[in-house]
């Protein structure tokens, strides 16, 4: 008796809704029986080049960098140049130590011979007459070179507008 009464409550929902009540549905074995949440859809994933415009992002901010880098300063003496250059440093290095820890990947003077603890290419790049094997116990250090360790950006906002690095300003009079 079961079936004739799901038939016509099929039938009639259909003929004047033109659907299937989830009850009706369900007891056909045409719903999960318990509703499946909405997906949701993933969020953007960060990708590498967002944090390096999110750097260049807070320098731009803090500092003006891009557009002093972007400035033709060839018609500017060489005492206004380090003038604005003085101000500049100091801006930069004020915003790279609040969202970075650098330290040199080898802490030692420039200039001085220094024995190599690590072969690694990537934290270490040999210069001049190198071995054929790529191995060398030491040489005269010309960069300490530099390392991150540890790294506090804000979180990245993704979306629309990821690859504006400084927003235009317009001043409405």
């Amino acid at each position: 008796m079961n079936r004739i009464a799901l038939a016509f409550r099929s039938f009639f929902a259909i003929l004047f809704t033109g659907k299937l009540p989830p009850a009706v549905a369900q007891a056909l074995g045409f719903a999960p029986s318990k509703p499946q949440p909405a997906a949701k859809p993933a969020p953007p994933q960060a990708k590498p080049q967002d944090g390096a415009l999110q750097i260049l992002g807070i320098l731009q901010r803090d500092s003006r960098l891009i557009d002093f880098l972007m400035e033709d300063i060839s018609a500017y003496s060489d005492q206004q140049v380090g003038t604005a250059v003085r101000a500049l440093h100091d801006q930069c290095r004020d915003s790279l130590n609040r969202h970075l820890r650098l330290a040199p990947v080898i802490d030692a003077v420039e200039g001085t011979f220094t024995k190599l603890d690590s072969s690694d290419p990537s934290a270490v790049k040999l210069l001049g007459n190198v071995p054929v094997s790529g191995k060398a116990s030491g040489g005269l250090l010309r960069h300490k070179g530099w390392r991150a360790e540890k790294i506090d950006l804000p979180p990245l906002t993704t979306g629309v507008g990821a690859s504006i690095i400084a927003p235009a300003e317009v001043e409405i009079e």
